[in-house]
């Protein structure tokens, strides 16, 4: 593994690993799950996703981290920095497993996702790519001081689905802290 770990109450954020498949497919498989993170994918594109974001950690030092609850030591999701070429800014994004939704995981991981992109990536400011009908995701991105920025434009091959940009400073998100 290349990258950090991090540590928060509950959970572990530590980059990719291959440990991660079976449970990242099961999440890509869920349609509720998976219907704003690039909806419903088999085990072969599961694949590819779970070797893209080890390729960017590898590669760039950037990309989500996989989420782990320290009590179970279970992956229940992935989160935080990511950054391809051709997006609309530097992202924090989220997904959870289904069986980890409603415990405040997207919160608690995101805030220490967040202090990470700011602290040591240096980053001036964040985004959240929010599709319009992801009103759980507003929720989350509310609750980290995020505001509406307006609609925004994804590169293909994601350039067909609508999202709004939601974000904040490195300033408002210290003064929100």
């Amino acid at each position: 593994m290349n990258g950090p770990i991090l540590e928060t109450e509950r959970l572990v954020l530590r980059p990719t690993s291959l440990d991660d498949f079976p449970r990242w497919c099961e999440m890509m498989a869920d349609e509720t799950a998976a219907r704003f993170v690039g909806g419903v994918q088999s085990p072969p594109e599961v694949w590819r996703g779970l070797m893209g974001m080890a390729g960017a950690w590898s590669l760039t030092g950037v990309a989500m981290f996989s989420v782990i609850e320290k009590a179970s030591g279970q992956w229940v999701g992935r989160l935080g920095p990511w950054q391809p070429h051709g997006w609309p800014g530097c992202e924090i994004g989220w997904g959870l497993h289904p069986d980890a939704w409603g415990r405040g995981y997207a919160i608690e991981g995101a805030r220490a996702a967040m202090d990470y992109a700011f602290d040591v990536l240096g980053w001036d400011a964040v985004i959240h790519c929010i599709d319009p009908d992801n009103r759980p995701s507003e929720k989350v991105a509310e609750r980290l001081g995020s505001r509406l920025e307006g609609p925004g434009r994804m590169p293909p091959p994601f350039a067909h689905v609508p999202v709004n940009i939601w974000g904040q400073s490195r300033e408002a998100w210290r003064a929100h802290r």
